[in-house]
């Protein structure tokens, strides 16, 4: 794809992932010597690639032995770290992370594999339900410059394909972040290609609105097949988040409870066929989570059935949707942002 000239610094754009599917013993050594040549793109010494490989050999073997099979996916970070996500749908477990202590195991097994990982990774998220399965994010590199960013986001493509046809993107200004997620018309390189432009233009334009956003993406895709994109503004200081929506894009916010809230979209075609774009104002209120994400994700999943986002980080809530919603008929696409805790409202003191 060429680069588009437009104006602002760009963010090191997500990396794409790698997806292994571990389903018996015999596909293990295979995931440790993929997640190894990953890390070795990162020019990682001989002992952290060590550490990377053992990491992946300990969650690919939990997943054959406590989750049935599973998925273990594997990419590199804007920090230049390497993040390993096992995924599952097995029987789970009331304490996982009791799971990381030496000699737990649910297995009758020596219960080293999750110990190690813990010992090793530089940042671990563990989280799992009785019936529905584990998700473990753990993650190799070096200590962040800056605090962990609240995004989280996985992308997975179509079955065959090597490219995934959505994209997103998000950029903090202040105390406000623009998220995006882009679902480019069909599947492969020129999918990839149009919701990729997308992504670029909320990286990289200095607007920080939704409209104004759809709008320059709409020029930007012209060339291209065309995309499906939802844009949200969080303001905390305002208690808003401003959204933008064209196309089979989904957005929602979810609250401590598990309640939720949808996010208006129109019909059209970002780089084809453009409506008059409308924004809408949501108050942010009790949500703690904005989830975005495209038709690769079906509607019917429930804001209660997701980790809880003040105790886990918001990758582990995009693989669990990915995990539970996503559909193998089509590229899957999903973006979580952490929303801030509301403020306490003061009690009022009486006069004396």
């Amino acid at each position: 794809m060429a680069a588009l000239s437009l104006p602002g610094e760009p963010q090191v754009p997500p990396t794409a992932a790698v997806w292994v599917a571990v389903d018996d013993a015999a596909a293990v050594p295979g995931a440790r010597r993929r997640a190894a040549s990953l890390a070795s793109t990162l020019g990682f010494p001989a002992d952290v690639l060590g550490e990377v490989e053992i990491i992946a050999s300990e969650l690919a073997t939990n997943l054959v032995k406590h989750g049935r099979g599973g998925d273990l996916v594997l990419r590199t970070t804007a920090a230049g770290t390497v993040q390993l996500l096992a995924i599952d749908s097995g029987p789970g477990t009331r304490d996982l992370a009791g799971l990381v202590r030496d000699g737990v195991s649910t297995t009758g097994t020596l219960g080293v594999g999750l110990g190690a990982v813990g010992r090793l990774a530089d940042h671990l998220d563990l989280w799992s339900e009785v019936g529905r399965g584990a998700v473990v994010v753990a993650e190799v590199g070096p200590p962040p410059v800056a605090p962990r960013a609240p995004v989280g986001h996985l992308l997975r493509p179509l079955r065959g394909e090597i490219e995934c046809g959505d994209a997103i993107a998000w950029r903090q200004v202040g105390a406000t972040w623009l998220v995006a997620v882009a679902d480019g018309l069909g599947h492969g390189p020129l999918a990839a290609e149009a919701s990729g432009r997308a992504a670029h233009v909320l990286r990289t334009s200095p607007s920080t609105s939704p409209v104004e956003l759809v709008g320059l993406m709409h020029r930007a895709l012209a060339a291209t097949r065309g995309a499906a994109v939802a844009v949200s503004r969080v303001d905390p200081d305002r208690g808003t988040v401003t959204h933008a929506a064209v196309g089979n894009v989904s957005g929602r916010l979810v609250d401590a409870s598990g309640g939720t809230r949808a996010l208006a979209t129109q019909p059209g075609i970002v780089g084809h066929k453009l409506p008059r774009v409308r924004e809408n104002a949501y108050p942010l209120d009790t949500a703690r989570l904005l989830v975005l994400h495209s038709d690769g994700l079906t509607d019917k999943w429930s804001g209660s059935a997701l980790p809880d986002v003040d105790v886990h980080g918001p990758d582990v809530c995009a693989a669990a949707l990915v995990r539970d919603a996503g559909t193998r008929r089509d590229d899957a696409g999903v973006l979580t942002l952490r929303l801030p805790s509301p403020a306490p409202v003061p009690r009022r003191v009486p006069s004396p």
